[in-house]
Formats: structure tokens, C-alpha cells, sequence
């Protein structure tokens, strides 16, 4: 199965909502690249951006976990291809 770069985006509103979200990152790390965490304390919410590589199923599981997660808003940007240079590149399926 061809596998997807893209980023996620948490809108994070309540403080309470951390250890759950961290704990599905865990479980989920086989496809995290890279992760950012910014609290903005002036609107009392955090922002986390996550770097995934995986396939559509994986990245899926991952948002779909994460959107249940009360007080959280996600969003999903992901690359139209492969990328180059990834194990599957060209590979017909």
C-alpha cells in the first residue's frame, strides 16, 4: 500500500485533553516524522502539528482517534503522491 506524507494539525482547548492525546501519539509513532507543540496562553489552547509517513489506513486511525478527543479540532493536509525517494516510490500496487 503506497504511503502519504502530510501534516496534522490539533487545536487543543482543554488542558485535560493532553494525556490522551499523547498517549495515542504513542501508540502512533511508527508514522510520526516530527512533532511541534506551541500552548498559546493568551487563548488558553494549545497547538500541535505532527509530520506523518504512512499509509492512508494508518493516517486515518490516527485522526480518527485523535477526533474523538473532546475539546480537540483536527486537520489533515497530505501529499497528492508518494514521495520521492520513499521505499515505495514507482512501485506499482
Amino acid at each position: 500500500m503506497d504511503k502519504r506524507l502530510g501534516v496534522v494539525a490539533i487545536v487543543v482547548e482543554s488542558p485535560s485533553a493532553a494525556t490522551e492525546i499523547n498517549g495515542i501519539l504513542h501508540e502512533s509513532s511508527r508514522i510520526i516524522v516530527g512533532r511541534m507543540g506551541i500552548p498559546y496562553r493568551e487563548r488558553g489552547v494549545s497547538v500541535i502539528s505532527i509530520i506523518v509517513d504512512g499509509t492512508m489506513d494508518e493516517i486515518s486511525a490516527l485522526t480518527g482517534r485523535l477526533g474523538r478527543v473532546p475539546s480537540t479540532s483536527v486537520k489533515t493536509a497530505l501529499s497528492r503522491e508518494t514521495p520521492a525517494g520513499s521505499p515505495t516510490h514507482g512501485m506499482e500496487a
